[in-house]
């Protein structure tokens, strides 16, 4: 399928546009979890642990099936999955007001409401990118913050929703207003020549040279005829050699084994034009899947690329949680609701915001070393969730709030770091599996901490835990990419032979 050119703006803003409201409608409710995280504590009465997985599904389902929304996208197109994915959001959503118990919500509000959000995310960055080529930057970092300013938003307006509708009539409005996702997928014009004409149905004597890789030598046509012919010989031949009985008359033919017999030649020749497509694409299959294998080996032998898949999965058990049990962490600590002049998510949401345009506009700096400007991310988030145990007032979680809001922002510069790391070649490859880990390190964080306040009945050791995960990453990912193990690697010269001189004695 042939595309335009990308217009890098026109109605790519419009797409710009759709897409920041649709990141903002989706991601708004999923990421200011934490308000809702109160109420269903108070309704089920189940342990911290078990119902911090609602809010970790609901952020961890979408990176961990990030390869199956990649190929939705690719195969249906950004407008279709993101009118489908719309329904998803809402219905889950409105699924999860009638929820009897913390299970029910792990299906809803967890599964159908993160899956959603997944297609939705790739959805707009894909026709974003197609969009967009040298102001690609610009229009990724301006619908990237569409889910910040939702988890600013909503964290204000569910506690709002629920203070006059209560929690079930919270979930309804909330799933209503996801509804608007269909108005933004139908905006989401595809980037396609309309001349363009449908893709042609491949003969089956052009599939040699789409599907064949292979530098074995394989049976042509005729060959495969000749073998079919020499199979309805034999066959014909043992007919005839039936003695005269019953078994050697022949049973009358049916009018299509007659047409059949008539016609024999394009029969036998469909069979094995038939037969050989399936067994090209069958090898052609195979090969794709063996060199992707062979790329995620090899991409796993990059000592930067295995630190930082260690330092992903860190960060996500680490830095998530805070988004999610800051305002417990308030309650815990005895902070009174009315010294919430604003609630602690939204802080962390306005200034995750500021994080990613900010930290984006360093990582286009051409003495910054992105890498490390990463790592140095790490190790202040890991410093900062430490000393969330210290923080007994509502000034100091609010400071720390903003803290950790503005280094999550970090996820601008990842692909950069990723890129950086593998190459522009590998790029997809490799973001696809550090998406994965991380979506595993989001869906394991919350309620690994939740555990520890169960265990302890307090937060301090879960946090001092999560810091020490995140300190942890950033340290390998800091020891892997130092400049002294390129110099070990290099090769020592080799050297140089001996030469040995002789002199032949003369003969005096």
């Amino acid at each position: 399928m042939e595309f335009q050119k990308s217009p890098d703006g026109g109605w790519g803003w419009v797409i710009v546009v759709a897409s920041f409201f649709t990141q903002f409608l989706c991601y708004g409710s999923p990421l200011a979890v934490g308000v809702l995280y109160i109420e269903w504590l108070d309704a089920f009465g189940e342990g911290k642990g078990k119902t911090a997985w609602v809010g970790s599904l609901a952020s961890g389902v979408g990176l961990l099936a990030s390869p199956v929304c990649s190929l939705c996208v690719s195969s249906f197109g950004a407008r279709p999955v993101t009118i489908f994915s719309g329904f998803l959001v809402a219905g889950g959503l409105m699924l999860s007001s009638l929820a009897p118990n913390i299970y029910f919500l792990f299906f809803s509000y967890g599964i159908i409401v993160g899956l959603g959000c997944g297609l939705l995310y790739t959805a707009t960055v894909t026709i974003t990118c197609q969009y967009f080529d040298s102001r690609r930057g610009l229009a990724l970092g301006l619908i990237s913050t569409g889910s910040s300013v939702g988890l600013f938003i909503y964290a204000a307006l569910q506690r709002l929703l629920i203070e006059f509708y209560g929690l079930d009539g919270c979930l309804l409005i909330v799933g209503a207003l996801a509804l608007n996702i269909l108005a933004c997928g139908s905006l989401m014009r595809p980037l396609q020549s309309p001349n363009c004409p449908f893709p042609e149905k491949i003969a089956p004597e052009n599939v040699l040279e789409r599907y064949s890789i292979y530098n074995e030598k394989e049976k042509s046509l005729e060959e495969n005829m000749n073998i079919l012919d020499k199979s309805y010989s034999s066959e014909d031949k043992c007919n005839s050699t039936l003695p005269n009985g019953d078994w050697g008359r022949g049973t009358p033919k049916s009018p299509t084994e007659v047409a059949l017999a008539k016609e024999p030649e394009p029969y036998k020749k469909k069979v094995v034009e038939q037969t050989y497509f399936c067994k090209q694409l069958a090898k052609r299959k195979w090969q794709l899947y063996r060199n992707y294998c062979g790329e995620t080996v090899s991409l796993f032998k990059n000592k930067v690329f295995s630190a930082l898949f260690i330092a992903i999965l860190l960060f996500d058990i680490g830095g998530f949680p805070p988004s999610l049990l800051m305002e417990d962490v308030a309650r815990s600590s005895n902070v009174r609701e009315e010294d919430l002049t604003m609630p602690l998510i939204s802080i962390i949401g306005i200034m995750t915001a500021v994080g990613k345009l900010l930290l984006g506009i360093m990582a286009d700096i051409k003495w910054v070393n992105t890498l490390y400007l990463y790592v140095a991310t790490l190790i202040i988030t890991g410093l900062a969730l430490c000393a969330i145990p210290l923080a007994k007032s509502y000034v100091t979680l609010a400071i720390l709030s903003g803290i950790l809001g503005f280094l999550t922002g970090n996820w601008s510069i990842f692909p950069y770091v990723t890129t950086k790391t593998v190459g522009i070649d590998k790029l997809a490859h490799a973001y696809g599996i550090l998406m994965f880990f991380a979506g595993l390190g989001n869906s394991l964080g919350p309620p690994i901490v939740g555990w520890f306040y169960d265990w302890t009945q307090t937060y301090d050791i879960a946090f001092y835990f999560s810091g020490f995960c995140v300190l942890l990453g950033g340290f390998i990912l800091l020891l892997a990419s130092l400049p002294c193990w390129d110099t070990c690697n290099k090769k020592l010269p080799k050297p140089t032979p001996t030469t040995f001189f002789y002199k032949v004695a003369s003969n005096v």
